[in-house]
């Protein structure tokens, strides 16, 4: 029974993570914090590394938090600690990786829900400023995007 509680804790975590992912994005990235997020719409530096790449920090250090308390015999914490773990490196395997080709990888990739994805997060990126940004999470994108 436990594991099923725990699996079901994982899955759910990670969902959430894309309600997250959404309401950091539009209330926090294009918000309060657009200092950091800014240099995503628009590089004003030669580094590989962005200032937006801070927010990846955070939401390790709140996965890293979850283990701690695991170890301490919280079960439950490991679930809620994995499930963030694995949003992020979906998060960076999509967004980094195969949208903006940090890495050189997945550039061919041709389905019709990775050219919406991309489609998706082009006309996102097409306001550089901080306003009028239509703001969504990883993997659900507007169905408007998705062509066949």
């Amino acid at each position: 029974m436990k594991t099923a509680l725990w699996i079901l804790i994982f899955l759910g975590t990670f969902g959430i993570m894309e309600f997250m992912a959404w309401f950091t994005h539009k209330f926090i990235m294009h918000g309060f914090l657009w200092t950091l997020h800014k240099d995503h719409h628009h590089k004003d530096h030669d580094s590989w590394f962005e200032r937006n790449d801070a927010f990846f920090i955070f939401y390790a250090i709140v996965s890293m938090t979850c283990f701690y308390f695991g170890s301490n015999g919280v079960w439950w914490a490991y679930a809620l600690g994995f499930g963030i773990l694995a949003y992020g490196i979906a998060y960076f395997i999509v967004h980094d990786i195969f949208i903006h080709q940090r890495f050189k990888l997945f550039r061919n990739a041709n389905h019709w829900y990775a050219k919406g994805v991309r489609r998706g997060h082009k006309m996102h990126h097409k306001h550089l400023g901080k306003e009028d940004s239509e703001c969504f999470g990883m993997l659900i994108v507007p169905f408007k995007y998705f062509k066949k």
